[in-house]
């Protein structure tokens, strides 16, 4: 029967719980909300059909350990600017779409899920009591657990706003600083402060001979950044690495770090930063039968399911950084992937509905597609189009805040 809106309803109502409230989870939340809603979904350019005519009653329960959605993308420069630092940081009650009656928010953490009876155990921080969940559809969303300042410690708005401005103090007042790590994270953070503070030295050291060696760029990729830090004022130390930092008397309440690198070399300096941080899954809530070696969800390779042998697999999904997936782990591949998700969870409701049989969207392999905001500039590579840079690129890619109101999870 037609409702107010025109669109059919549909004989049962559905719960879905989704662990992790950043860009693969919002966006499967959301995504998903749209198709029950009979819109397209907002990542509609994978949407090769018509807005759904059914209404489908669904229930989504969001866990997070932040009371908010963080823009992580914007990290390396929000934090050390408090303007942007207040902008990349959004309490999910202050998300329009959150907002609905039909989304449930608890800030907290997973210990454990029983896939055989579709429930989840967790410890709401709010009460510091554990409870339960049940769900008919799972999405794991939780990510990589990544050491300080790749993220930051904060887990509430307002301690991450005062956590901003003591690095921002610390930087600005500091007699040098030292960014240790040439990865995304490091040469993006060198980069990012020696902009906003101009009159600072910063030094960026990297243990290989080329920046970003661990991932699958090529070298004038790689050649480009190096070359935008050195204009930019970095000064750049390849092929050597820190073997010590020891902390250094001078005179008055300032302190000082003297590092030690592998040729014997070694640099004083007032501040230190390490971006070097080893990735870690925070998948241990799952059957340990539903991860690989490294601790990576198994997902059918097109799907985005869980591939164990375990009960309810077709129900199971993960998606972004979690997922055993290939290619450079980025937060728009992530939000790509939820929407996969989501219009493969939507397709399996009207089939248990409808009696039929969904049509699922399969998700091809990530090409190495890459973009940085370095300074001033940023610096791109694609398979298509190969390595480009510039001035009118940043605005393109990170626009005034770093791409935070152009992501879709914020609409």
């Amino acid at each position: 029967m037609p409702s107010n809106d025109g669109l059919l309803a549909v004989a049962r109502s559905f719960r879905v719980l989704v662990i992790g409230g950043s860009y693969g989870g919002l966006s499967a939340a959301l995504n998903l909300w749209d198709l029950s809603r009979g819109r397209l979904p907002r990542f509609n350019y994978a949407y090769d059909g018509p807005a759904p005519a059914h209404r489908i009653p669904i229930q989504t329960t969001i866990v997070d350990e932040r009371d908010g959605y963080y823009h992580l993308i914007g990290t390396p420069k929000s934090l050390a600017c408090e303007k942007l630092a207040a902008e990349s940081w959004t309490r999910f009650q202050d998300i329009p779409a959150l907002k609905s009656p039909d989304f449930k928010i608890i800030q907290g953490s997973v210990s454990s899920v029983d896939c055989a009876t579709k429930v989840a155990h967790i410890l709401d921080t709010a009460t510091n009591s554990t409870i339960t969940e049940s769900y008919d559809y799972l999405i794991v969303a939780s990510g990589l657990r990544r050491g300080y300042p790749t993220v930051p410690r904060s887990l509430r708005r307002d301690d991450y706003l005062e956590e901003a401005r003591k690095h921002t103090e610390n930087v600005r007042n500091a007699r040098g600083v030292v960014v240790i790590g040439g990865g995304a994270v490091g040469v993006e953070m060198a980069a990012e402060l020696k902009m906003l503070e101009p009159q600072q030295k910063v030094t960026l050291i990297h243990s290989r001979d080329r920046l970003l060696s661990s991932e699958p760029l090529p070298d004038d990729f790689a050649e480009r950044a190096y070359s935008i830090l050195q204009q930019g004022g970095v000064a750049v130390i390849l092929g050597q690495r820190v073997m010590d930092t020891t902390a250094v008397d001078v005179e008055g309440d300032q302190r000082m770090w003297r590092l030690t690198l592998g040729d014997g070399r070694q640099i004083t300096t007032g501040h230190v930063l390490s971006a070097i941080s080893r990735c870690i899954p925070t998948s241990t809530y799952l059957p340990p039968q539903t991860l690989n070696e490294d601790g990576y969800v198994k997902v059918q390779p097109s799907r985005l399911q869980f591939s164990a042998d375990i009960p309810n697999a077709e129900h199971h999904y993960a998606v972004g950084d979690l997922a055993a997936w290939p290619g450079i782990k980025r937060c728009g591949g992530a939000m790509h992937m939820g929407h996969y998700a989501a219009m493969n969870i939507h397709q399996q409701m009207m089939a248990e509905c409808s009696g039929g049989k969904p049509t699922l969207k399969t998700l091809n392999p990530f090409p190495a597609v890459i973009g940085l905001a370095l300074g001033t500039k940023a610096v791109s590579y694609t398979p298509d189009e190969g390595t480009k840079h510039g001035e009118e690129l940043l605005a393109s890619l990170f626009g005034e805040d770093m791409g935070n109101s152009n992501s879709p999870v914020m609409l």
